[in-house]
């Protein structure tokens, strides 16, 4: 008597998935299979499919070169995941991953963005054709830029996001390139040198490329930047445990990049939504809007935790210097943490906040007749777009992120200039 696993993946096989070992197969109680298509698929051994909100699309391809797990993910059309662990993140089409793969909560990978063997991710969301090498862990990070497949940006092998602070929180997400601009995909592509890595939170403009080896510790705003070295810290300090000894720039990196999320979601609502047709594609459309939705919660919780750090920092840093105390950043830290409920309602206003309907509507409308014309790829009709109709799309965005940051800054006015 087959067991019921073993009639599952029977009803796969009938289906049209193609599954060459069939016993090696496991696939969860939980799994719909009418969210798995038949087309093109591929299961390979040792494959194991979890959870009700999984979606496979047609020609994926899972385990070609080790065994995959996957719990709760949204595959689209040929997505190639050839080995490791996916839980509850998305892949868009064409996106892929090698062996040795872990990536957890909340990721994004849009079109053709990959990764090679052995790539840990979290929370991090990949625009179009972005390029990670091996042996890489980038958890906390979004990452933007270039323009096709043979212009891309990239991460070079064994590169690291340093995500996790001696003080013990986890507000150090890190923008590699930015929303507004990114997704109009005609921006200069971003390298990250293999062996370095970049030590959260930062932001690094479009065009930089930051050398190998390189340890980068602070911002790089200066398109085109070529960082050979990115030290800011002398060889050796003392540490003093639970105090912030700057704050302004850790607040603002965090603060830009709820914004950016933000912004992403709103792309997504008004303009990416019409390129989902068909219930499979839907179904992949609210999986990227359910990791949207995970990445801005998680990004409030953990600036959250660093607001309430504020209080005992302050007063360790007193007991320190004494009367040398700097009294801005004094401010800057009571002021965090006696705003932090007027500075979450500032994101949930932004939430709801659908930008300038004079500089929205016309780019909406010229996007239909891109589409008429070029189809209804998202990609080409992006790409078709020109410079100015960019330009246009990146200012409606850009508003409803200078919006969430002017309100900020009006309720923590110590952190507008330095």
């Amino acid at each position: 008597m087959h067991s019921e696993c073993e009639d599952r993946v029977e009803r796969l096989i009938q289906k049209g998935v193609t599954i060459p070992n069939p016993g090696s197969v496991l696939i969860g109680d939980d799994v719909s299979l009418d969210r798995i298509a038949g087309d093109g698929v591929v299961i390979h051994p040792g494959c194991k499919i979890f959870g009700e909100k999984t979606l496979i699309m047609s020609g994926a391809k899972l385990g070609y070169e080790g065994p995959v797990t996957v719990e709760d993910c949204q595959i689209g059309p040929n997505v190639e995941l050839k080995g490791g662990f996916f839980r509850r993140s998305t892949f868009l089409e064409k996106a892929n991953v090698g062996p040795g793969a872990q990536v957890r909560d909340g990721c994004v990978l849009e079109e053709e963005a990959n990764g090679a063997h052995t790539v840990g991710l979290k929370q991090t969301i990949l625009f179009p054709f972005v390029t990670l090498g091996s042996l890489i862990n980038l958890c906390d990070c979004f990452m933007a830029g270039g323009a096709s497949r043979k212009n891309h940006s990239e991460g070079g092998s064994s590169y690291i996001h340093f995500n996790y602070t001696p003080n013990q929180d986890k507000a150090t997400p890190s923008l590699i390139g930015d929303v507004p601009r990114g997704v109009m995909l005609k921006q200069s592509p971003i390298f990250l040198g293999g062996q370095g890595g970049l030590v959260g939170p930062v932001r690094v403009e479009y065009g930089t490329v930051i050398a190998a080896g390189v340890i980068c510790r602070k911002d790089v705003l200066d398109g085109g930047s070529l960082v050979l070295d990115c030290t800011s810290i002398s060889e050796r300090s003392n540490y003093s445990p639970g105090v912030y000894w700057h704050v302004r720039n850790r607040v603002i990196n965090n603060m830009n990049y709820v914004a950016n999320l933000i912004a992403l979601r709103h792309w997504y609502l008004t303009v990416r939504s019409r390129f989902f047709k068909g219930d499979d594609a839907m179904g992949l459309y609210e999986g990227v809007m359910d990791k949207l939705d995970i990445s801005i919660r998680e990004r409030i919780e953990r600036f959250r935790v660093l607001a309430e750090k504020m209080p005992e920092s302050a007063r360790r840093y007193q007991a320190i210097v004494k009367k040398e105390a700097n009294q801005r950043l004094l401010r800057q830290k009571h002021e965090l943490f006696d705003r932090w409920h007027d500075l979450e309602a500032v994101f949930s206003n932004g939430l709801e906040n659908q930008g300038d309907p004079s500089m929205r509507e016309p780019f909406l409308e010229q996007l239909n007749e891109q589409t008429k014309e070029k189809g209804a790829g998202y990609v080409a009709v992006i790409q078709g777009l020109d410079k100015a109709w960019s330009a246009k799309g990146t200012e409606w965005l850009q508003g409803i992120m200078d919006a969430i940051n002017e309100q900020a800054f009006q309720i923590m006015p110590s952190y507008r200039h330095e």
